[in-house]
């Protein structure tokens, strides 16, 4: 962090193993979506979701504006709601329609959430924001423990 002055993990932990983001990644309620306008303007929302351990999965009317943005230009940022231990993702937002992904995923928000049936989120844009680059911080080890993970993906 050397914009903060400091320039390795001198103090602190050390880097976050993977399984620290991932445990906040599925444990996260509520996740930020971030994507963009035509014109380039961000667009924020908040999302229910999970994490599957390759792909943090989401649904939204079709003709909302985030599923209309990430229709357009799949590139998004998603981060989980702690801002005490963040975890923020870039890549890239599929539309899913294969229905075995579905059902898998509708079972996967049915257990967090309860009632959600493949039949809704059919209905709906179901997408898969996997990542490119995601990155973790531990609020009580600010300074030894800022963390990026790279991926083999392209935002």
């Amino acid at each position: 962090m050397p914009d903060y002055g400091v320039q390795g993990p001198h103090e602190g932990s050390g880097l976050l193993p993977w399984s620290w983001a991932e445990q906040r990644l599925t444990g996260s309620r509520n996740y930020w979506v971030a994507s963009l306008w035509p014109e380039g303007r961000p667009h924020l929302m908040p999302v229910w979701g999970v994490w599957d351990g390759e792909a943090l999965w989401f649904s939204s009317g079709r003709r909302s504006r985030k599923a209309r943005n990430l229709a357009a230009d799949g590139r998004c940022v998603v981060a989980t709601e702690d801002a005490n231990e963040p975890v923020v993702v870039e890549g890239r937002a599929d539309v899913v329609r294969e229905r075995d992904a579905i059902e898998r995923v509708a079972d996967l928000m049915s257990a967090k959430y309860g009632g959600i049936t493949a039949e809704f989120l059919a209905a709906h844009a179901t997408i898969a924001v996997r990542p490119a680059w995601a990155f973790g911080i531990a609020h009580d080890d600010f300074t030894g423990s800022p963390t990026r993970w790279d991926f083999d993906r392209e935002p």
